[in-house]
């Protein structure tokens, strides 16, 4: 597998081109959640239940560890959700098991949704060494997610290092998202609730059906955001609810910044471009729920 030979010298980085590319590799890895291919993959090891089958997946790579860790780590999943089904989950597979079920799944799922010659390509070859080559300048200090995902194997075929480098990736920037979000002072309903306000996040019936939380206690985190001057009445974001999830975006950004400096612009601008039609190709093939984004 070839690596590009761009590097930080090549022209400055944007301020925004690490999030771009951000974007699209994480919407890459995150099109397995969605994929029955995991839930055949997870229920030949006996996990059927779609919250076990999300915990299990995303946690394995930490080991056979508790509902507080998981919690923890995920930040806007409801405790109890967490807690009936982890640590059970491990007692019906354990958490290599789960990961090798999960990377079958994610070949099947890559394969399906990209096709075959996409899958065999040079570009996917490409793609796959501009990423790790990012991916190497991830941190561990306070990314327990990243971490964890860290210490794996590299698959060898392009398009499961590229999945595997983007889960790196994505995983790594999120969990400096969760330091950021904390000195906001948002919790996990809150930071959801300001997220979906802005029109990218997942729209309520997901959180409702994946998070654990409910109607009620969505109506109580919008009710604390307005006593703090985030939320208008209409459940919009006000003039300070733009500036604080600009801010949030931006600080995480800061965090993030390292491995797309490390690619450098003319890489970082070529694994976007990369990765824009992949997960282009991925949407066409319908990858995501159509109602899975928004408000409503």
């Amino acid at each position: 597998m070839t690596s590009s030979t761009t590097s930080p010298s090549d022209s400055a980085l944007h301020p925004r081109a690490g999030r771009r590319c951000h974007s699209v590799l994480n919407s890459l890895h995150s099109t397995h959640y969605f994929s029955p291919d995991v839930t055949r993959e997870m229920a030949q090891l006996g996990i059927t239940h779609p919250s076990a089958v999300n915990f299990a997946v995303r946690a394995a790579a930490m080991g056979p560890v508790g509902a507080g860790v998981v919690t923890a780590a995920f930040y806007n999943y409801k405790h109890e959700l967490v807690a009936a089904h982890v640590p059970e989950v491990w007692n019906t597979a354990g958490p290599g098991e789960v990961i090798g079920a999960r990377l079958r799944a994610v070949d099947a799922t890559l394969r399906r949704v990209l096709g075959e010659e996409a899958v065999a390509s040079a570009e996917m070859a490409e793609a796959a060494g501009l990423a790790l080559r990012a991916a190497e300048a991830c941190t561990r200090t306070a990314r327990p997610l990243y971490s964890a995902h860290a210490d794996l194997p590299v698959p060898d075929e392009p398009h499961l290092a590229y999945w595997h480098a983007a889960t790196l990736l994505r995983e790594h920037r999120g969990d400096g998202h969760l330091t950021v979000l904390l000195d906001a002072g948002l919790d996990g309903l809150e930071a959801l609730v300001t997220h979906t306000a802005t029109g990218k996040g997942i729209a309520p019936k997901w959180v409702f059906s994946t998070r654990g939380w409910n109607q009620q206690e969505w109506d109580a985190a919008e009710e604390r955001l307005r006593g703090r001057g985030l939320l208008d009445g209409e459940g919009e974001l006000t003039e300070d609810g733009v500036a604080l999830r600009r801010d949030i975006e931006a600080d995480t950004d800061r965090l993030d910044r390292a491995p797309y400096e490390h690619l450098g612009a003319a890489g970082v601008e070529r694994l976007t471009e990369l990765g824009t039609v992949f997960i282009g190709a991925a949407l066409q093939a319908g990858a995501f729920p159509a109602d899975l984004l928004g408000k409503g």
